[in-house]
């Protein structure tokens, strides 16, 4: 015997199913969810699919060039080099050796990178090699602490840290500082450059081999270069120092 389903039974039995979560009704049959039976979207025994995530690579020659192309000045390229942090010497550099000398000097020396006592007190060419590029610059009337343009020398670095144990730089170092050495250029602007020894022919030239290279003018940056062997080479090898000289008043000549 079937007993009558009234009003308030089915409002409350629909209540009920509304507080279960049944909100909505799909289909016009029931379904046994419990009878169907699915079949698995992988095999058992296949592993789960790995996901591949590829590192993006940063080019640190790149970000170098960004950094520079956006320092204005000298001092603006100073603290974008300092905040470049792709060039593992600087970890184990005590100091950033950016440049010594008057700004508006006609000559730019550029060097290679800092040694001990360079990093020890902030400035290029400070150790004994320093001194002896002091005497030679005098020898033919230039100085690094004048004022006057025409007698002041300007002096750098392609590297603004010191290798550990000063080895020479290696090729990705220097790739990656050249955007800066590029823009210092360009901010200082000198008549002439001198590249000191084979670290800078290499920044400046794309080639080495400063016994070959030394004493012949050409061009680097866009400015009259000529490539000297480095005064450290001259310490150690004092026979040299008859063609630095020749070179040296090569340079006087080309300054007028």
């Amino acid at each position: 015997m079937e007993s009558a389903l009234d009003w308030h039974s089915a409002l409350a039995l629909l209540d009920w199913q509304v507080d279960l979560g049944a909100d909505e009704a799909i289909g016009d049959e029931p379904v046994d969810r419990f009878a169907v039976t699915e079949e698995p979207r992988t095999k058992p025994d296949a592993p789960a699919p790995v996901q591949i995530v590829q590192r993006k690579e940063i080019d640190a020659v790149e970000v170098a060039r960004q950094a520079a192309t956006g320092a204005d000045s000298l001092d603006a390229l100073r603290e974008a080099i300092a905040g470049y942090d792709h060039c593992t010497l600087k970890r184990g550099a005590k100091s950033l050796v950016f440049a010594d000398g008057n700004p508006a000097a006609r000559v730019l020396i550029l060097g290679e990178a800092p040694g001990r006592e360079e990093d020890r007190e902030g400035r290029p060419f400070v150790g004994r090699a320093g001194q002896l590029l002091d005497r030679m610059l005098a020898a033919i009337d230039l100085d690094r602490t004048e004022d006057t343009p025409e007698s002041a020398v300007y002096i750098t670095n392609v590297l603004p840290w010191r290798p550990p144990q000063n080895r020479d730089p290696e090729a990705e170092e220097i790739a990656m500082m050249l955007p800066f050495v590029q823009k210092h250029i360009e901010l200082v602007n000198p008549d002439l450059i001198v590249l000191m020894g084979n670290i800078a022919c290499r920044a400046g030239l794309g080639k080495q081999g400063i016994l070959r290279l030394r004493g012949t003018w050409t061009e680097a940056f866009g400015r009259p270069a000529l490539p000297m062997t480095h005064p450290a080479y001259l310490l150690r090898q004092p026979h040299a120092k008859r063609e630095a000289w020749a070179d040296l008043l090569s340079l006087k000549a080309r300054l007028g």
